[in-house]
């Protein structure tokens, strides 16, 4: 596998730390280790998150082409857009994002707090649009794309979740290739690694990395779009045109994508009472927020699946914090009484 033939340009402090989840664990009864890879600790670009990593790969590209303004898109309280918005500060370009009403859910500041309030802070166009959820290209993106050009700017386009750019699963290459690291330096290797998906590109990069060493199948993908044929299909998709860039061999086969259904529901951004119960837990017990929209249902996927037995007595379990936690003030009534 060839993962430095391609340029990374450096957004994250380096390797994202992994911390035991030693009280979780107990509360569940001990007899599967949890252990949290914090991506939502990877940066100090606006709190950073899984896209910054991926990102590190998309923007070598936008240099070499001579781009000015970097234009994305997601949901109001988009991760996506926020990391953008704050690595186009940080190399001086600009940013214009679009903010489609992805999420069925309001609140009377919404749309005024979180990483859309952070993305406006830090300088981005941001456009409010009122389409709903979907995880193709939009409309609305392509014509922010065509103004940005009508004003004699050179736009360079990042889509939502980074997931339809060529390389958008290579920043997750990197991160299985850093947990051998960090696993060669604890003395152990993690039997599963359990992750959020919505728009493809982490997971898949994922699947790659860690198709290398066999664990592939290994890599738990929990469901947060609530559309879970569209999102299996992507992942897979995605991982096939990833192993071919780093010329994995062997490739990726169907079997090699492991996706749970069971908590994308009642649908995108919307926290079901076990997202919100898996929430207050891991708050509670080991002062690690997560967010109703991604995290809070992988957390909830990986809890339910330690209380059912799923994993195996003596399992090392990794879960992948992706960094959604800015969204949490945008759902501030959910948690009035904590």
């Amino acid at each position: 596998m060839n993962l430095q033939r391609f340029p990374r340009y450096p957004l994250t402090f380096g390797p994202s730390p992994i911390t035991p989840l030693k009280r979780l664990s107990e509360h569940l009864g001990g007899k599967v280790e949890l252990y949290a890879k914090r991506e939502d600790c990877n940066s100090g670009l606006a709190f950073g998150g899984n896209k910054t990593r991926k990102l590190e790969y998309l923007i070598p590209e936008a240099l070499e082409q001579g781009c000015d303004t970097l234009v994305s898109i997601g949901g109001i309280q988009s991760n996506q857009t926020r990391q953008v918005a704050a690595v186009a500060a940080h190399l001086g370009m600009r940013c214009v994002l679009v903010q489609e009403d992805w999420v069925n859910y309001s609140d009377a500041v919404y749309d005024r707090v979180g990483n859309i309030e952070m993305s406006r802070i830090m300088g981005a166009e941001v456009r409010l649009d009122e389409a709903g959820f979907d995880i193709g290209i939009r409309p609305s993106w392509e014509q922010a794309l065509e103004d940005v050009r009508k004003r004699g700017g050179k736009p360079f386009p990042i889509p939502a979740g980074c997931s339809e750019h060529p390389y958008g699963g290579l920043g997750f290459v990197g991160f299985a290739e850093e947990v051998r690291q960090q696993e060669r330096e604890l003395g152990f290797k993690f039997d599963y690694i359990v992750v959020c998906s919505v728009t493809g590109s982490t997971q898949a990069g994922m699947v790659v990395g860690f198709a290398a060493d066999g664990r592939a199948r290994r890599v738990i993908g929990i469901d947060a779009s609530a559309k879970p044929e569209r999102t299996r299909e992507q992942i897979l998709r995605i991982a096939r045109h990833t192993a071919e860039l780093v010329e994995l061999e062997g490739g990726i086969a169907d079997e090699d994508v492991v996706l749970d259904t069971r908590y994308g529901g009642p649908e995108y951004g919307l926290p079901s009472e076990g997202t919100l119960e898996a929430i207050r837990l891991c708050a509670r017990l080991e002062g690690v927020l997560t967010d109703p929209v991604y995290e809070g249902k992988s957390m909830q996927g990986m809890i339910d699946m330690v209380r059912n037995g799923e994993f195996a007595e003596g399992s090392r379990v990794l879960y992948a914090h992706l960094g959604g936690v800015p969204a949490l003030n945008a759902y501030s009534y959910l948690f009035r009484n904590g």
